[in-house]
């Protein structure tokens, strides 16, 4: 198959699915644009903070991208909830291929496995997906019986290759992809487990939502110790570790940045009247980004001089659900515009 893009003729190569995976769709959108939104610095007295540029991706209308994983070809998974489809951007070109994962799919996190492929947490099929990169082979590991509608929600590999995973309606789980055992855990609190991260020292931490708590497993029992920020119903969403295995939080109902270093708390407010700290990621770099929903923005800070640069998207309802990234780009889903968005280094 050819796609004429900008003037090129781009060869793209489409390999099929099994008949049940409902095959694979390859849309041509509209170009990038590079967007000139102003951006907010609030320095330290220590000094300028580094500015950053934002370049957007439409995805096919009705998708709603939820979560991004950069992928091992220089392109970019996302999960299309509203469609029931994994997406794969190509960022040089603009175009999209998407793989359908099945009737009633709702897929809401994506990673990249040791493996290379994407996994995903899909709430509609309350299972464990897993696509090969190069067949678009859909294989899933569907919760227990006992364990409906989990809500799952996102999920992360440990150093020694095992996927732990959560579920909104109360529960976390680890899966070993070799040979599918899956076993479900209760959580601390009931509902909330949200986001979850694995930190460089090999521990597990997770977000309770609704619980307003971080958990750290306790993988040898499946039990979770409770960590609670010092903001009284902060809503800790989402949750990532630092190249020191510090973890930061997005605290959705404070509007703060949070950060746990193994014995204490520390929070800053983002700036603006409204904020509403969604997700979280800490690049290559030891820098924190976070978007925020209040400001329409996505805010980098930088913990050296506890300076917060904040860049807001030109057109409203931005909502972008989650960060992931690779060196010198960090990526989200503009779910309330059917876009992807990357943000780089200025200059």
């Amino acid at each position: 198959m050819k796609r004429r893009v900008a003037g090129l003729v781009v060869a793209f190569v489409v390999v099929g699915c099994r008949p049940i995976d409902g095959g694979v769709v390859v849309r041509t959108d509209l170009p990038a644009t590079s967007v000139p939104a102003s951006a907010t610095a609030i320095p330290s007295a220590t000094g300028a903070s580094v500015d950053f540029v934002l370049q957007e991706y439409p995805v096919a209308r009705g998708q709603g991208p939820h979560d991004v994983a950069p992928a091992r070809d220089g392109g970019v998974w996302y999960t299309a909830q509203l469609s029931g489809e994994l997406g794969w951007l190509d960022p040089k070109f603009g175009l999209t291929k998407a793989i359908r994962l099945g009737a009633g799919s709702a897929p809401h996190g994506v990673i990249v496995g040791p493996d290379g492929a994407p996994w995903i947490t899909d709430g509609g099929l309350n299972a464990i997906v897993r696509v090969d990169p190069a067949t678009q082979e859909v294989k899933r590991f569907p919760l227990s019986a006992n364990r409906p509608n989990a809500n799952l929600n996102t999920a992360v590999f440990d150093r020694d290759g095992t996927l732990w995973f959560t579920g909104q309606n109360g529960i976390f789980g680890r899966l070993d992809p070799k040979s599918g055992a899956m076993a479900v855990f209760d959580a601390p609190r009931g509902a909330g487990p949200y986001g979850i991260a694995s930190c460089p020292d090999g521990e597990i931490y997770y977000a309770s939502l609704a619980g307003n708590y971080v958990g750290r497993i306790v993988k040898e029992t499946g039990g979770a110790t409770v960590l609670v920020p010092p903001t009284a119903g902060q809503g800790a969403r989402r949750v990532w570790c630092d190249s020191k295995s510090r973890v930061w939080v997005s605290e959705w109902n404070a509007g703060q940045l949070a950060r746990y270093d193994g014995s204490s708390w520390k929070e800053w407010k983002l700036p603006g009247n409204n904020p509403m700290a969604y997700a979280v990621f800490v690049d290559d770099a030891d820098i924190v980004w976070v978007t925020d929903w209040g400001a329409n923005a996505l805010a980098r800070f930088d913990p050296a001089t506890e300076a917060f640069v904040v860049r807001a998207h030109p057109a409203p309802n931005a909502n972008v659900r989650e960060l992931l990234g690779r060196h010198g780009e960090v990526w989200g889903a503009m779910s309330g515009q059917d876009k992807l968005v990357v943000a780089r280094p200025a200059g």
